[in-house]
């Protein structure tokens, strides 16, 4: 694969053979991300669990100390005062049938995360093979499916992100913009990091954090020592 002029030297300034401490790696990833906009900085965690096994599964969210540097659009199904209570914390839309509608005939999604009262969850079902490809199911385990939606609404918008386990034992979660800089990064990837090792299922054997790498969107990757964590 041939990269650019940009990612070829962003990629002289990493030692492939080295594993980097966290605020190290950090900068590092702030020093590369060199594309014309503000890039987005992601971590990729391996797991030394078996995805295949419902008793190995690793999921849940966190809210990054200094959010994603993102606008997040939230979607709320809800009624009454729970609706009320949702517009007042700041979703970008609330409502019930008229949104499933919507969503099933216009094949609508300007929406990034969906938040739903639990009573609502019987309407939202029929939409849930469309939404849970997406990722935008509304769960428990995330916070999305709660009484108390004023919270889990003003929790996204203040940078709430959701971590989950893929097919391959690994997540994938952005921790915050290259413009964020080596100290906000490297507190965003430690809250995250702390969430993740407490979901740390009883049924995982041997070594749990396999592998760590950070990169930005258009940047090489860093690999980051799983000890330091």
């Amino acid at each position: 694969m041939n990269h650019g002029k940009k990612y070829q030297d962003s990629a002289k300034l990493i030692d492939r053979t080295q594993l980097y401490d966290p605020d190290a790696a950090c900068e590092l990833v702030a020093k590369t991300g060199k594309a014309k906009f503000d890039e987005t900085v992601e971590i990729s965690i391996r797991l030394g669990v078996d995805p295949r096994h419902a008793d190995q599964q690793v999921r849940g969210a966190v809210v990054l100390p200094h959010g994603t540097g993102r606008t997040i659009r939230v979607l709320v199904f809800a009624k009454g005062d729970k609706a009320k209570e949702a517009e007042a914390a700041g979703a970008d839309y609330v409502g019930a049938e008229d949104l499933i509608a919507k969503i099933q005939h216009e094949n609508w999604f300007d929406f990034d995360v969906c938040v739903a009262t639990p009573d609502m969850m019987g309407l939202v079902g029929r939409i849930g093979r469309v939404l849970g490809p997406k990722g935008l199911m509304p769960n428990p385990k995330s916070g999305t499916v709660s009484m108390d939606v004023g919270k889990a609404v003003k929790d996204i918008k203040a940078g709430k992100v959701e971590y989950r386990l893929d097919k391959t034992a690994i997540i994938h979660c952005p921790i915050g913009k290259v413009s964020f800089g080596k100290e906000k990064l490297t507190e965003n990837m430690t809250t995250l990091m702390e969430a993740i090792i407490k979901a740390k299922p009883s049924a995982a054997k041997g070594t749990y954090l396999r592998s760590v790498y950070l990169s930005s969107t258009m940047g090489p990757s860093v690999r980051v020592n799983p000890l330091k964590f």
